[in-house]
Order: structure tokens, then sequence, then C-alpha cells
């Protein structure tokens, strides 16, 4: 039988370790390394030479977009999977276009995950049916998102996860803390996404990120 080798990528241990668990309980899947950062992750892909990279989006330094993007330069031909807590309506996309190959919530049943692995092991691209009828629709003329219709395409990776935060309630601090950055880059993130978004303040940008998620929760 041939076994094929994962990469996990990730900074929090109990995660890594459930998804280490339950990779070694399916045969044919080990565990190559796991890495708690972008550079780590990096490191560990010319080391050990995995046929797939599952990583999270939020990591210390350089975020998981990030990672696909350098990976998928330097390594076309390794396919990476998603494996967030993060909207999917609002990430997959995303992830899609930087040269990711599924994207699975962390809250998905272990069916699931292990559905999306074979899948793109298989060679092909995994996402749920909401995040498909969501790219189809978006792609027919005169249609719509279900989502308020803010220009979001302009924001870069790293501001789209500073306006996600902002509408879990996130403060600076906290938003600081979960992304590895300092208070000031996040107070220059949050300017840029009000200028980008043409709102008038920073009790508008809250009002819009917390509406953002509130109705991609509903239509989840």
């Amino acid at each position: 039988m041939t076994i094929r080798k994962i990469l996990l990528v990730d900074d929090h241990p109990l995660m890594t370790e459930g998804l280490r668990q339950l990779l070694d309980s399916q045969a044919g899947l080990s565990i190559c390394g796991i890495a708690s950062s972008a550079q780590q992750a990096i490191a560990l892909v010319e080391s050990t030479a995995p046929d797939l990279v599952i990583t999270d989006l939020t990591l210390p330094g350089r975020n998981g977009l990030e990672l696909i993007k350098d990976l998928s330069s330097t390594h076309p031909e390794l396919p990476i999977i998603v494996l967030s807590m993060h909207d999917e309506l609002l990430y997959a996309e995303r992830v899609l276009r930087a040269g990711g190959r599924g994207f699975v919530t962390k809250n998905s049943p272990t069916e699931r995950i292990i559905e999306a692995i074979n899948c793109v092991l298989g060679g092909g691209v995994f996402a749920s049916a909401a995040v498909t009828k969501h790219l189809l629709q978006a792609m027919l003329p005169g249609k719509s998102s279900a989502k308020p219709c803010f220009p979001l395409e302009r924001l870069t990776d790293r501001e789209i996860e500073v306006f996600e935060l902002i509408g879990h309630a996130k403060g600076n601090h906290d938003i600081s803390s979960q992304l590895g950055i300092s208070p000031r880059t996040v107070d220059v993130h949050r300017a840029h996404i009000r200028e980008k978004l043409g709102l008038e303040d920073g009790s508008a940008l809250t009002r819009h990120a917390i509406r953002w998620v509130e109705v991609g929760m509903i239509n989840s």
C-alpha cells in the first residue's frame, strides 16, 4: 500500500494532536511533520517532501494564505487544504485563487475532513455545497451574493482577517495577539479597511463587520 505523507500546519497543539490521531487511524495516510508557522512549514516541505499540506489560515507571522501563495510558487504540484474556523464564504475563494485545493471548517465532522483529503489527493478540488453555490452564483450575470455588497475584494488577505475579527467583536488587543502583529499595525489595517470600504469612522467599520459576520452565520 502506498503511504501518503501529510504535513500539518497549525499553532494550536490540541488541534494538531487531534488531527494526528485522526489521520494515523486511516490506512494509507501518515503525518510526516507538524509546523506551527509558515516559516517552519516551508522548511518541512523541503525536508519531508509531503504529498499534501493541511494548514490553518491564522498563523504567527505570515498567514496561511501567504503560505499557500509561497508554496504554489515553489511547489506548484503540492496540493494544499485549508482547515480553519474562518468564514468559508469569505475565505474559500481566496484560498482557491491563491493555489489551494480545498477548504474545510474545523467544526466539520471527521468524515468530511477525510473526504476532503481523499478528494484532493485524488487530484480533485474540495469545497462545501454552500461555497460551490456561492461561487457559481457569483459567475451568473445579474446575480449578487447573499451577503452585503461591500467591495471586500479590494482588501488584502491580512485586512480580510482583521475585518472578520472586528466582526466577531474582537478589540485591537485581541486581534494583535491572535494575528501576531502589533496594536499599531492593527490600527493601520483598520484605517486602510475604512478607506477601501468607504466607511466614515471606526464605529461604521464595526457595524458593517458585525453585520457581515452575522449574515454569513445565518446563511452558512
